[in-house]
């Protein structure tokens, strides 16, 4: 299970490259927002691609600005990351990631019920591009995306840590990636959405207005399963630099490199390599 979390998602981007060093693979990956993005080419065998993308693009195109939310309606350039990105920056391996059996599911927040969705796609381009870029939508910064006529926003709304998703599909036993320190809470207070905000979208604003109350309800769920042995957690150990947007390389390249080496103690602790 992997948790979304903007920029800091380069520290799962850095787990997935150990897991695939270590040739660890899962039957089935739920990812939510940028967990999605990284998961997409830890589905279709791309070591290095997603931090590619969340490092070495940024630094190329700085495809994070106010100039691209006021021009294109999304902070993060969205031509850059869902149409150049995958088409003919880093390819991505649509033939790889079609056969492979393990089932993927990437988080969105349906904006007419409020509701998450978790869907999978493995041969239309189109559609799983449109899902990935929904499940990233970040509410205030980026525009709504349309998955199957129906408008999408991020999975994080509702459904930042879909663990509950997990076992509901039959797996008891998970390895979530996390991308806040242990112990995390938010401090932000919720608020009630007014109306002229998504107006068209009522349980949309609903969902967001008890946003942080969810999100470290699933937070306080997360340690109590860990602590029962019902989940292994990976998450970072250093103390948290990076925000959501943020555009510092460097302290995105350390993030990555912690989230390699914990990726790596992982698998070590689990037996696979040593």
């Amino acid at each position: 299970m992997l948790e979304g979390g903007g920029m800091r998602g380069v520290f799962t981007s850095g787990v997935l490259d150990a897991f695939m060093k270590c040739e660890l693979y899962f039957p089935y990956v739920v990812a939510v927002s940028a967990g999605a993005c990284n998961g997409l080419s830890y589905m279709s065998r791309q070591p290095r691609r997603a931090r590619f993308s969340n490092i070495d693009m940024l630094r190329k195109y700085g495809y994070i600005s106010l100039k691209h939310l006021l021009v294109k309606g999304s902070i993060f350039d969205p031509n850059i990351l869902y149409e150049r990105f995958p088409a003919e920056i880093v390819p991505f391996d649509y033939e790889t990631y079609s056969h492979n059996p393990a089932l993927f599911e990437m988080v969105t927040t349906n904006c007419l019920t409020g509701e998450a969705e978790y869907l999978s796609e493995k041969h239309d381009k189109r559609r799983l591009t449109a899902i990935a870029k929904a499940s990233s939508s970040l509410p205030y910064v980026a525009q709504i995306t349309m998955v199957d006529g129906v408008p999408m926003l991020d999975g994080g709304i509702v459904d930042s840590i879909p663990v509950l998703r997990a076992t509901s599909q039959g797996y008891p036993f998970n390895v979530v990636v996390m991308t806040r320190n242990k112990g995390f809470r938010s401090t932000e207070h919720d608020i009630n959405i007014p109306s002229f905000i998504y107006s068209e979208y009522p349980l949309l604003r609903e969902a967001l207005s008890h946003r942080v109350e969810a999100y470290n309800a699933q937070l306080e769920m997360v340690e109590c399963m860990e602590r029962w042995g019902e989940i292994v957690v990976i998450r970072p150990q250093w103390k948290m630099e990076v925000g959501r947007t943020c555009s510092d390389v460097e302290k995105l390249e350390r993030l990555y490199e912690e989230g390699l080496q914990e990726g790596l103690k992982f698998c070590k602790d689990m037996g696979i390599i040593t």
